[in-house]
């Protein structure tokens, strides 16, 4: 049965053809020995044909799918048209070499190609690997690295893609340094009061909050100076007027020795550190609140913000921890308890990290390990779907804590909870009304938005008209301006006209004057010679 194989390159696909393996054998030992040796590895693997990638982003396309053990439609037609042709109803008489199972498998269940992958395939994909720039003779030196280095960093950057919102790295970062500095704060406290006692060691039994005790030895700094103008600031740290009265009292009558400026100078300084260290893990406790409600926020509603991060950090990312069955998150955490208990034949432990959680303690004695594996149950849940849902919601980690609460209201009083079949329909129907009502609610902004822009174009208009008007009566203007100049030139032309046809109206008046005169004198001769006669 003839062998071919197939080889996925940074470049494209090649597809090889082993033959004369009788010449290097078809051990596995035999193959691994002769790839070294390029004349002999090249007499028995033969290059079929290469298809390269059209770009980059087909490569990384082509890369993804093969990682996921798919097969696309141009590696389909890729072999369908180099390989054998296959008669309907019989068996291949050749089979193919591919390095991933589940990519053979595939490619087996849709085209009825025979595949295998062994240590045979893959020792000859390794010298394949090793000499392939000798097989393709178009490679220029160094092509094949520089596709190698391009395709890596796209496939590793492709690989670490992630919504920003949802890193669950930072959370574990975060509860791991809260841990860390409620042990620093602690024992640098406890350096507090056993230092600042030397001088005011009645202090002590006053104020038992490490964080108060810091801030109130940075106020008092030295006891003999301690007197009634303290009070005031003593009752706000303190908020108790009682307490500050006490204080002054004991400062007045204290046995403490006295130190130094410089000690307490030194005491000042570390009391201050103490109070900077106890600010800022409040600061990152409301971080790592905040942090859980965007990563987990089922988880975080049903057990709480701290637990729930105590939960992924020990699983190593939420992740792992949907994929954890219940029974093994019950007991994360007591992993040593539990190993133990195997190895002495003891009882195993029923409670690890989600002891902490107050569903246990409010537990009585003989239900706690029912409680334990219960609330493991909806942590498992709520992990699940805080991992795979596409959108963050509280609602189903709501559900959950109720159902604790009915559980444990079972267990006191005999209380019958409800279904978890119920809880889980209310909570589906809960959550696609609030996205009804967010549906609802976009297209009311955005015609919000338009009537909020239709109603600033009217106030725009009269500005613009106003402009406009600006702009035509200066235009007017100037024309006013340019037809009085012309009036004015032609004014004076019609002046110097006008005495023209003035002075020739006068001449003409003064003919018509002598010509009317003219007229009656010869009326009147006539009329004499007519009486005459």
């Amino acid at each position: 049965m003839a062998l071919y194989f197939l080889y996925e390159s940074s470049s494209g696909y090649a597809l090889f053809q082993a033959q004369g393996l009788d010449e290097i054998g078809q051990n596995t030992e035999a193959v691994r020995n002769s790839v070294a040796d390029l004349n002999r590895f090249g007499k028995v693997v033969q290059l079929t044909a290469f298809q390269p990638f059209e770009s980059a982003i087909d490569g990384l396309n082509q890369c993804n799918s093969v990682s996921e053990g798919l097969m696309t439609n141009e590696l389909r037609s890729f072999l369908e048209l180099n390989l054998p042709k296959v008669k309907e109803g019989k068996k291949s008489k050749f089979s193919l070499g591919v390095a991933e199972p589940k990519l053979g498998s595939h490619i087996s269940e849709t085209t009825k190609i025979t595949c295998q992958s062994g240590e045979f395939v893959l020792e000859l994909l390794r010298g394949v690997r090793l000499h392939f720039d000798k097989f393709i003779k178009d490679l220029k030196p160094g092509d094949l690295e520089k596709a190698q280095l391009g395709l890596a960093h796209s496939y590793s950057r492709a690989k670490v893609k992630f919504n920003v919102n949802r890193v669950d790295s930072m959370v574990i970062q975060a509860i791991f340094l809260l841990d860390t500095l409620d042990k620093d704060i602690n024992s640098f406290s406890m350096r507090v009061r056993e230092w600042y006692s030397w001088h005011f060691p009645e202090l002590v039994k006053i104020v038992n909050d490490n964080y108060l005790y810091a801030r109130v030895a940075k106020l008092i700094e030295d006891k003999s100076k301690l007197s009634e103008e303290h009070m005031p600031a003593l009752t706000k740290i303190l908020g108790d007027e009682d307490k500050a009265k006490e204080t002054v009292e004991a400062g007045k009558a204290s046995m403490g020795q006295d130190l130094t400026p410089v000690d307490l100078i030194n005491v000042q300084l570390f009391a201050q550190r103490v109070m900077d260290l106890a600010e800022y893990r409040k600061n990152l406790y409301d971080y790592l609140v905040t942090k859980m409600n965007d990563i987990a926020p089922n988880l975080a509603s049903l057990i709480g913000e701290v637990v729930g991060a105590r939960l992924i950090s020990h699983a190593g990312s939420l992740t792992n921890l949907a994929k954890c069955p219940s029974s093994t998150l019950q007991i994360l955490g007591a992993e040593k308890a539990l190993f133990r208990a195997l190895k002495t034949r003891g009882n195993t432990p029923k409670y690890g990290l989600i002891f902490h959680s107050s569903f246990i303690g409010r537990a009585s004695a003989k239900n706690k390990g029912r409680m334990a594996r219960y609330l493991a149950n909806k942590c498992s849940i709520a992990s699940r779907i805080d991992c795979f849902a596409e959108r963050g919601t509280t609602v189903f980690g709501e559900k959950l804590r109720e159902q604790v609460e009915e559980r444990l209201e079972f267990y006191d009083k005999g209380v019958a909870p409800r279904k978890n079949i119920d809880v889980m329909k209310s909570a589906i129907e809960t959550t696609q009304n609030k996205d009804v009502e967010m549906e609802e609610a976009q297209p009311v902004e955005a015609s919000a938005k338009k009537s909020k822009k239709k109603k600033s174009k009217p106030e725009d208009a009269p500005a613009k008209a106003a402009n406009g008007d600006a702009l035509e009566d200066a235009k007017s203007e100037k024309k006013k301006d340019k037809r009085k100049k012309e009036q004015g030139h032609g004014a004076e032309e019609m002046d110097g006209i006008n005495g023209d046809v003035a002075e020739q109206d006068g001449t003409a008046k003064k003919k018509k004057k002598k010509s009317k005169d003219e007229v009656a004198a010869a009326s009147k001769t006539i009329k004499k010679r007519k009486s005459k006669e």
